[in-house]
Protein backbone atom coordinates (compact mmCIF):
# COMPACT_ATOMS: atom_id res chain seq x y z
CA UNK A 1 0.00 0.00 0.00
CA UNK A 2 1.48 3.30 -1.11
CA UNK A 3 0.62 6.80 0.13
CA UNK A 4 1.37 9.38 -2.53
CA UNK A 5 0.59 13.01 -3.15
CA UNK A 6 -1.97 13.57 -5.89
CA UNK A 7 -2.58 16.83 -7.68
CA UNK A 8 -6.29 17.54 -8.09
CA UNK A 9 -6.62 20.06 -10.91
CA UNK A 10 -9.85 21.53 -9.60
CA UNK A 11 -11.16 23.86 -6.91
CA UNK A 12 -14.59 22.19 -6.81
CA UNK A 13 -15.71 21.58 -3.20
CA UNK A 14 -17.56 18.43 -4.34
CA UNK A 15 -14.47 16.94 -5.99
CA UNK A 16 -12.39 17.77 -2.93
CA UNK A 17 -14.99 16.10 -0.70
CA UNK A 18 -14.94 12.93 -2.80
CA UNK A 19 -11.21 12.54 -3.46
CA UNK A 20 -10.39 12.81 0.23
CA UNK A 21 -12.44 9.64 0.78
CA UNK A 22 -9.63 7.66 -0.88
CA UNK A 23 -7.34 8.35 2.08
CA UNK A 24 -4.53 9.62 -0.14
CA UNK A 25 -2.64 12.86 0.36
CA UNK A 26 -3.60 15.37 -2.30
CA UNK A 27 -3.00 18.97 -3.25
CA UNK A 28 -5.54 21.31 -4.86
CA UNK A 29 -4.27 23.18 -7.91
CA UNK A 30 -6.59 25.63 -9.69
CA UNK A 31 -6.44 25.56 -13.49
CA UNK A 32 -8.01 27.86 -16.03
CA UNK A 33 -9.12 26.48 -19.39
CA UNK A 34 -11.29 27.85 -22.17
CA UNK A 35 -14.51 25.84 -21.88
CA UNK A 36 -16.01 27.02 -25.17
CA UNK A 37 -17.70 24.26 -27.16
CA UNK A 38 -16.09 23.47 -30.50
CA UNK A 39 -18.26 23.24 -33.65
CA UNK A 40 -20.24 19.97 -33.72
CA UNK A 41 -18.60 18.83 -30.46
CA UNK A 42 -20.72 16.40 -28.43
CA UNK A 43 -21.02 16.46 -24.62
CA UNK A 44 -18.92 13.29 -24.44
CA UNK A 45 -16.17 14.80 -26.60
CA UNK A 46 -16.23 18.10 -24.72
CA UNK A 47 -15.79 16.72 -21.19
CA UNK A 48 -12.96 14.43 -22.24
CA UNK A 49 -11.15 17.21 -24.08
CA UNK A 50 -11.48 19.61 -21.16
CA UNK A 51 -10.35 17.06 -18.58
CA UNK A 52 -7.23 16.37 -20.65
CA UNK A 53 -6.59 20.11 -21.03
CA UNK A 54 -6.85 20.62 -17.25
CA UNK A 55 -4.48 17.72 -16.59
CA UNK A 56 -1.99 19.03 -19.14
CA UNK A 57 -1.95 22.49 -17.55
CA UNK A 58 -1.36 21.04 -14.09
CA UNK A 59 1.37 18.76 -15.44
CA UNK A 60 3.32 21.78 -16.71
CA UNK A 61 3.66 23.01 -13.13
CA UNK A 62 4.06 19.55 -11.57
CA UNK A 63 5.75 17.43 -14.29
CA UNK A 64 6.48 14.41 -12.08
CA UNK A 65 3.25 14.31 -10.09
CA UNK A 66 0.18 12.12 -10.37
CA UNK A 67 -2.47 14.44 -11.83
CA UNK A 68 -6.24 14.02 -11.58
CA UNK A 69 -8.56 16.26 -13.58
CA UNK A 70 -12.26 16.09 -14.39
CA UNK A 71 -14.91 18.00 -16.28
CA UNK A 72 -18.64 17.45 -15.84
CA UNK A 73 -21.74 18.71 -17.63
CA UNK A 74 -25.45 17.96 -17.89
CA UNK A 75 -27.06 17.16 -21.23
CA UNK A 76 -30.82 17.68 -21.48
CA UNK A 77 -32.91 17.62 -24.65
CA UNK A 78 -29.93 18.36 -26.93
CA UNK A 79 -28.75 21.18 -24.66
CA UNK A 80 -25.67 21.38 -22.46
CA UNK A 81 -26.51 22.86 -19.06
CA UNK A 82 -23.76 24.56 -17.15
CA UNK A 83 -23.94 26.71 -14.03
CA UNK A 84 -26.82 29.21 -14.06
CA UNK A 85 -25.88 32.86 -14.48
CA UNK A 86 -28.39 34.02 -11.90
CA UNK A 87 -31.40 32.98 -9.81
CA UNK A 88 -33.83 33.39 -12.72
CA UNK A 89 -31.84 31.01 -14.90
CA UNK A 90 -31.60 28.55 -12.00
CA UNK A 91 -35.41 28.58 -11.73
CA UNK A 92 -35.79 27.97 -15.45
CA UNK A 93 -33.37 25.05 -15.39
CA UNK A 94 -35.02 23.41 -12.39
CA UNK A 95 -38.51 23.78 -13.88
CA UNK A 96 -37.35 22.31 -17.20
CA UNK A 97 -35.68 19.33 -15.48
CA UNK A 98 -38.61 18.63 -13.13
CA UNK A 99 -40.06 15.14 -13.57
CA UNK A 100 -37.75 14.33 -16.50
CA UNK A 101 -34.57 12.41 -17.29
CA UNK A 102 -31.19 13.86 -18.22
CA UNK A 103 -27.61 12.61 -18.55
CA UNK A 104 -24.53 13.68 -16.61
CA UNK A 105 -21.26 13.32 -18.53
CA UNK A 106 -17.81 13.43 -16.94
CA UNK A 107 -14.41 13.21 -18.52
CA UNK A 108 -11.82 11.95 -16.03
CA UNK A 109 -8.11 12.18 -16.83
CA UNK A 110 -5.33 10.67 -14.75
CA UNK A 111 -1.80 11.50 -15.83
CA UNK A 112 1.78 10.94 -14.75
CA UNK A 113 4.79 11.75 -16.90
CA UNK A 114 4.05 10.52 -20.43
CA UNK A 115 1.24 8.18 -19.39
CA UNK A 116 -2.33 9.43 -19.53
CA UNK A 117 -5.70 7.71 -19.11
CA UNK A 118 -8.96 9.46 -19.95
CA UNK A 119 -12.31 7.80 -19.32
CA UNK A 120 -15.85 8.90 -20.11
CA UNK A 121 -18.52 8.32 -17.46
CA UNK A 122 -22.26 8.71 -18.08
CA UNK A 123 -25.03 8.66 -15.48
CA UNK A 124 -28.76 8.84 -16.15
CA UNK A 125 -30.69 10.96 -13.67
CA UNK A 126 -34.46 11.12 -13.13
CA UNK A 127 -35.67 14.23 -11.28
CA UNK A 128 -38.62 14.11 -8.94
CA UNK A 129 -41.77 16.22 -9.43
CA UNK A 130 -40.85 18.96 -6.95
CA UNK A 131 -43.14 21.98 -6.53
CA UNK A 132 -42.59 25.62 -7.51
CA UNK A 133 -42.47 26.48 -3.81
CA UNK A 134 -39.67 23.94 -3.28
CA UNK A 135 -37.77 25.46 -6.21
CA UNK A 136 -38.10 28.92 -4.69
CA UNK A 137 -36.90 27.74 -1.30
CA UNK A 138 -33.90 26.00 -2.87
CA UNK A 139 -32.97 28.95 -5.10
CA UNK A 140 -33.15 31.23 -2.05
CA UNK A 141 -30.31 29.24 -0.44
CA UNK A 142 -27.95 30.23 -3.26
CA UNK A 143 -26.84 26.62 -3.65
CA UNK A 144 -27.88 26.26 -7.33
CA UNK A 145 -25.66 29.08 -8.55
CA UNK A 146 -22.40 27.11 -8.53
CA UNK A 147 -23.88 23.80 -9.71
CA UNK A 148 -24.19 22.48 -13.26
CA UNK A 149 -27.89 22.40 -14.16
CA UNK A 150 -28.61 24.33 -10.93
CA UNK A 151 -28.83 21.42 -8.50
CA UNK A 152 -26.82 19.26 -6.12
CA UNK A 153 -27.86 15.60 -6.14
CA UNK A 154 -26.86 15.26 -2.47
CA UNK A 155 -28.73 18.31 -1.14
CA UNK A 156 -30.41 17.13 2.06
CA UNK A 157 -33.34 19.57 2.07
CA UNK A 158 -34.26 19.82 -1.61
CA UNK A 159 -33.73 16.15 -2.59
CA UNK A 160 -34.11 16.92 -6.32
CA UNK A 161 -33.39 13.44 -7.67
CA UNK A 162 -35.80 10.52 -7.77
CA UNK A 163 -33.47 7.91 -9.25
CA UNK A 164 -29.93 7.51 -10.56
CA UNK A 165 -28.75 4.87 -13.03
CA UNK A 166 -24.97 4.58 -13.00
CA UNK A 167 -22.33 6.21 -10.82
CA UNK A 168 -23.86 8.48 -8.18
CA UNK A 169 -20.56 10.25 -7.43
CA UNK A 170 -20.31 11.15 -11.11
CA UNK A 171 -23.33 13.44 -10.66
CA UNK A 172 -21.28 15.25 -8.00
CA UNK A 173 -18.42 15.71 -10.46
CA UNK A 174 -15.92 12.95 -9.64
CA UNK A 175 -16.67 9.29 -10.46
CA UNK A 176 -14.71 7.81 -7.59
CA UNK A 177 -14.64 4.13 -8.56
CA UNK A 178 -13.43 5.02 -12.06
CA UNK A 179 -10.71 7.13 -10.43
CA UNK A 180 -9.65 4.27 -8.14
CA UNK A 181 -9.41 1.97 -11.15
CA UNK A 182 -7.32 4.52 -13.08
CA UNK A 183 -4.99 5.11 -10.13
CA UNK A 184 -4.36 1.36 -9.86
CA UNK A 185 -3.11 1.47 -13.44
CA UNK A 186 -0.48 3.95 -12.22
CA UNK A 187 0.42 1.73 -9.26
CA UNK A 188 -1.42 3.89 -6.74
CA UNK A 189 -3.58 1.95 -4.30
CA UNK A 190 -5.98 3.93 -2.13
CA UNK A 191 -5.79 2.84 1.52
CA UNK A 192 -9.50 3.37 2.11
CA UNK A 193 -11.91 0.56 1.15
CA UNK A 194 -14.00 0.70 -2.01
CA UNK A 195 -17.07 1.29 0.15
CA UNK A 196 -15.86 4.69 1.40
CA UNK A 197 -17.94 6.55 -1.17
CA UNK A 198 -21.08 4.59 -0.33
CA UNK A 199 -20.64 5.09 3.41
CA UNK A 200 -20.04 8.80 3.04
CA UNK A 201 -23.02 9.38 0.72
CA UNK A 202 -25.31 6.91 2.53
CA UNK A 203 -26.06 4.95 -0.63
CA UNK A 204 -25.85 1.40 -1.91
CA UNK A 205 -24.16 1.48 -5.30
CA UNK A 206 -25.11 -1.38 -7.65
CA UNK A 207 -22.32 -0.60 -10.14
CA UNK A 208 -19.26 -0.11 -7.90
CA UNK A 209 -17.91 -3.66 -8.11
CA UNK A 210 -18.48 -3.83 -11.85
CA UNK A 211 -16.55 -0.60 -12.40
CA UNK A 212 -13.69 -1.49 -10.08
CA UNK A 213 -13.26 -4.96 -11.60
CA UNK A 214 -13.40 -3.83 -15.24
CA UNK A 215 -10.32 -3.15 -17.34
CA UNK A 216 -9.33 -0.31 -19.63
Amino acid sequence: MRRVVLILASTSPRRRELIQLLGLEFQIVPVDVDESVLPAESPAELVQRLSRAKANIAAQEFPNASIVAADTLVAFQAQMLGKPRDADEARRMLKALRGTRHTVFSGLTTRKNAKEITVLVQTSVWMRDYSDAQIEAYVATGDPLDKAAAYAVQHRDFHPVARVEGCYANVMGLPLCHLQRALRAFGVIAPEPDTACQKHLHIICPVAKEILNSKF
